[in-house]
């Protein structure tokens, strides 16, 4: 498929939270525990894992780890992840994507190093910031339209804002 016919298939959708996606990160997190080295970090990100804001409906997993990420993605394909993105630091995975469009569960996963988490910085500090979370909330929903059918475009739009609040949060 094109990257058009990706995001065709595969739009931004923003929907009210779910409980559901605490539960859904839990499940996914103990599979990951069984088959990652003992010392791997995970946490839930992104905005299903902040309470009352509207979020796509993609569980966002942060999993830090030292050594050789090639190994351990090695390890995250063989858990039923599919690859979408590699550098020499970071990679990402998605899970739930099907032919057919999204399964009920589905997942994004990005390997980094320990202490590239800036992702933690900017969760914690929307929920203690429940203001900040609506304005963010405005941003989504402003942009989810316009950028609908382009991923790249909706995240680039929104890191400005979300530089903005990571760096206050990484200075307090």
């Amino acid at each position: 498929m094109t990257l058009e016919e990706l995001w065709a298939l595969f739009p931004i959708v923003l929907t009210e939270h779910r409980d559901c996606w605490g539960k859904y990160f839990s499940e996914e997190e103990a599979a990951l525990k069984a088959v990652l080295p003992s010392d791997a970090v995970i946490s839930h990100i992104g905005s299903t894992a902040i309470n009352g804001i509207l979020a796509k409906p993609i569980v966002d997993i942060l999993v830090e780890v030292g050594g050789d990420l090639r190994t351990v993605s090695e390890i995250i394909e063989n858990a039923g992840y599919i690859k979408m993105s590699e550098d020499d630091s970071r990679i990402s995975f998605n899970k739930g994507y099907t032919e057919n469009g999204f399964a009920e569960k589905v997942y994004h996963l990005h390997l980094r190093l320990f202490g590239d988490n800036d992702e933690i910085y900017f969760r914690d500090y929307l929920i203690a910031h429940s203001e900040v979370a609506k304005e963010y909330e405005a941003l989504k929903k402003s942009l989810s339209k316009k950028y609908e059918h382009d991923r790249d475009g909706y995240t680039r739009a929104k890191t400005e804002f979300v530089q903005k609040y990571t760096s206050i949060a990484k200075a307090n």
